[in-house]
């Protein structure tokens, strides 16, 4: 069968950046999708997340049900970012500008950013610890920080050079990293079947005092909110990829793959569950120190060591590489300047010094995980303001006002007042707020009301659910320009009168013919 002339070679360097991809290059399937989000997930930083239930002290049937809740619930959060790109042909980012208007667009591209960064930097961090550790045993590498910097590096320059080549290369490197990765997590069930007991009763129950009972619903809750945050960092990056499907596909099909793709992060998850369950009850002493990996090296029979790296090498490939993919993509939007690949160079060569910097001299390898809580909590409520004005405009979008910013032009149909929309930036701070002021990640950072639930985290729910009341109402209350909607009019709402503001390239042009 003869090559489609129409799709790029994997080796060839992507040449799009942050403007609408041409509907002959929209090539990919929903299931290119579903192996780039799954593959991002397939991983030692999601078996690490799936260790926090058993780490909280629930049994392992609880903490099952809690790891199941929070993927679900997470996934279903998660699958509707999924249609902007389809839709515009763009990231999520820049069709953002749609509801918070031109400048407020930039909200999406710092939060990915900083979201891409911190997981990145995990993603580097523990596969380069369980890789070092795992040829330690195997063949007895020493594990110290020479080792530890090459195995960084090394991880850190391979993951540039694939976001450098760019979409397709990463969509090659992720077909092979889904299967090999998760067929050596399910050998895991076999390296551990002796050892792990399903009875394991966690520290509640009918053999724990009164204040340790106490502490098991802000335990089980705050274990599916850890796993729910997973899905939930997806949702600034989904259009990174999902832009490459054509416009005309089933939306459902799309927000299926990005569903599913969560689904099947219950393979990771279910072995950083299943694992830490053995941990508790043959080398608990890794637990007081949250060391996930070392345990998790402690108690992998000799044969297992091989696997143990294999995983690193290829979980942190995949990983890595979708999260700095968006970080360049996003940069390169803030700053039209640089090219993709330019700003992929720059946002990299960063992020690897960061690396080094956070793991050796500062050591904010626990840091970075509470900072990486705290920008999806301010993450949660920008996807709701973008699903509610999704459904609020009928899915309708104007492709050259989205790309006013870009351009660095002014005006069009979502300048509302001087390129912000106040309505929606106003719900998103004040939902992110909250949302800070509830997080409650013990001894690492606290909020002014985080103890008000027995300890409970509720930064995630009380975020989410402050944008999904209040957006909707700003916007009857306080109606958008009808020119910011399409043919049929909005959806639900109500709409003021149009603005008709002209897309020109000087502010004192716009001024002219605003007056």
């Amino acid at each position: 069968m003869s090559k489609d002339p129409n799709v790029p070679a994997v080796a060839e360097v992507e040449k799009h950046g942050i403007e609408p991809i041409p509907a002959e290059d929209r090539t990919a399937k929903p299931i290119d999708l579903f192996r780039l989000v799954f593959g991002g997930a397939n991983t030692f930083a999601t078996a690490v997340l799936g260790s926090f239930p058993i780490l909280f002290g629930l049994s392992f049937k609880d903490a099952a049900l809690a790891t199941v809740l929070g993927v679900v619930v997470g996934g279903l959060i998660l699958c509707p970012m999924a249609v902007f790109g389809p839709t515009n042909g763009m990231n999520n980012a820049v069709s953002s500008s749609g509801h918070l208007g031109v400048h407020g667009r930039v909200v999406g591209s710092f939060l990915s950013l900083l979201t891409a960064l911190a997981f990145f930097s995990i993603s580097v961090w523990s596969s380069g610890d369980a890789l070092v550790g795992g040829a330690n045993r195997l063949a007895g590498l020493p594990q110290n920080p020479i080792t530890l910097s090459i195995a960084y590096g090394v991880f850190a320059l391979l993951i540039l050079t694939v976001c450098i080549y760019g979409f397709r290369f990463m969509l090659w490197v992720n077909k092979i990293a889904v299967v090999a990765a998760s067929a050596l997590f399910v050998l895991g069930i076999f390296a551990f079947a002796g050892t792990f007991d399903a009875s394991y009763a966690g520290v509640f129950g009918p053999g724990a005092d009164e204040a340790t009972n106490a502490l098991f619903w802000p335990s089980f809750i705050g274990s599916a909110l850890i796993v729910m945050s997973n899905p939930i960092s997806f949702g600034a990056f989904l259009g990174d990829w999902s832009r490459y499907i054509p416009a005309e596909t089933p939306k459902i099909r799309v927000m299926s793959a990005a569903f599913l793709a969560q689904i099947a992060t219950l393979v990771p998850f279910g072995f950083g569950l299943l694992t830490a369950t053995v941990i508790a009850t043959q080398a608990p002493e890794f637990f007081e120190n949250s060391d996930y990996v070392g345990g998790l090296l402690a108690v992998s029979p000799n044969w297992y060591f091989l696997p143990v790296c294999l995983i690193a090498l290829i979980g942190g490939m995949s990983t890595g590489t979708t999260a700095l993919y968006g970080t360049g993509l996003d940069f390169s939007s803030v700053f039209p300047k640089f090219s993709r690949v330019q700003a992929t160079l720059f946002i990299g060569s960063f992020a690897i010094v960061f690396i080094f910097v956070g793991r050796f001299a500062f050591n904010v390898v626990q840091s970075i995980s509470t900072f990486a809580v705290l920008i999806i909590t301010c993450t949660a409520p920008w996807m709701i303001i973008m699903m509610v004005g999704y459904v609020t405009r009928r899915g309708w979008y104007h492709a050259d006002s989205l790309q006013v910013f870009n351009r660095r032009q002014h005006g069009g149909r979502y300048w509302f007042n001087k390129g912000w929309n106040w309505r929606a930036m106003a719900v998103w701070i004040f939902a992110a707020v909250m949302g800070i002021l509830f997080v409650n990640v013990p001894g690492q950072f606290v909020g002014a009301l985080g103890n008000l639930a027995a300890g409970v985290d509720l930064s995630i729910p009380v975020s989410i659910g402050i944008a999904a009341v209040l957006y909707p109402l700003a916007l009857w209350f306080f109606p958008e320009p009808a020119d910011a909607f399409g043919p049929e009019g909005p959806r639900f709402i109500r709409a003021s009168a149009p603005k008709n503001i002209p897309i020109v390239a000087d502010k004192a042009e716009l001024d002219a013919a605003i007056l």
